[in-house]
């Protein structure tokens, strides 16, 4: 990377810390939308590593963890940049929403477009003024929908680059996850850049656990990137290869019996599908021997909804 990187026309010199207010467009009010970057340089140069919560505008925990990285400063490198985007999703932010304003979900909107929809433009100013500048970055991301995601890294298997970063940062589950069509991981992947999805929690709530794993897993991949000298130890891992969710095949009320990173053996019951009258008595159980890494926490199910994320080896 040069002594300088550019973001937007301006400058950032190494060991210069920088806030870029990106404009992305205007509210119906006129009031001007703009998209704060962070930007951290070491006085030594090195890997740029990014950072991103809140592509999703409801999914706090990561909103909450890269804010608590900036506090405690722990984004300030030894060597190379930290580049930290806390909400990207500002207009869903402020509505409590996943999406914007027109419904659209920006991680099905990339690699977007100048002239698109507000997601895509969104998606657009991401890929032209942040990624060409970063070499790797962690996207935080919450379940949603009143599921609640135990903590975990995911990355495709199949792509050396990403496993060994994801390995590197460790986490309490590393799972196997493929490229998906026009989400910001997959538009990066073709730029030449990993970005490691993790996961935790569910939306509009903290999940302290959660939080910490993932400000001490940043952390461990900022050390093994030769960014610091000191990073949290490693953690015992457990990784997967695939997974299913296990929906319902009536309706009534879910009546968990099972938690998040339970570990369960083939046929265990994972909860009961009751209805209001006494009369459904409905099993649902563990496909395999593996760990749950979603719960579905809304009692009133319909025929199909999804009650648990299981993760298995096959």
């Amino acid at each position: 990377m040069p002594k300088h990187i550019t973001i937007n026309k301006e400058k950032i010199a190494l060991g210069e810390q920088k806030t870029i207010n990106l404009n992305i467009a205007r509210l119906p009010t006129y009031t001007s939308i703009d998209l704060p970057v962070l930007v951290y340089r070491a006085p030594e140069d090195g890997p740029v590593l990014l950072l991103t919560g809140g592509l999703h505008g409801d999914e706090i925990n990561g909103v909450e963890t890269i804010r608590r990285m900036i506090e405690r400063e722990l984004v300030i490198p030894d060597k190379g940049t930290v580049i930290a985007i806390p909400i990207v999703n500002i207009y869903g932010f402020i509505q409590n929403s996943r999406g914007l304003p027109d419904g659209k979900d920006i991680n099905r909107s990339f690699p977007g477009a100048r002239g698109g929809s507000l997601a895509k433009l969104l998606a657009h100013t991401l890929m032209s003024e942040i990624i060409p500048v970063v070499d790797c970055g962690i996207d935080y991301h919450t379940g949603g929908a009143s599921r609640s995601n135990y903590p975990q890294v995911r990355c495709s298997f199949k792509i050396d680059k990403a496993k060994t970063l994801a390995e590197a940062m460790g986490s309490p589950v590393m799972m196997h996850s493929g490229l998906i069509s026009k989400t910001f991981r997959n538009a990066a992947h073709k730029k030449g850049v990993e970005i490691l999805v993790f996961e935790t929690g569910e939306s509009l709530r903290y999940d302290e656990y959660g939080i910490e794993e993932g400000i001490d897993g940043a952390r461990r991949l900022m050390k093994h990137l030769g960014m610091i000298k000191h990073a949290p130890d490693a953690i015992k891992t457990r990784v997967f290869n695939n997974s299913t969710w296990i929906r319902t095949k009536n309706a009534g009320l879910f009546i968990p019996k099972t938690i998040l990173g339970e570990e369960l053996n083939k046929r265990q019951v994972l909860g009961l599908i009751k209805d209001p009258y006494g009369e459904l008595n409905s099993r649902a159980v563990a496909p395999h021997d593996g760990m749950v890494i979603g719960l579905n926490n809304c009692p009133v199910v319909n025929k199909g909804d999804a009650l648990i994320h299981y993760a298995y080896n096959k």
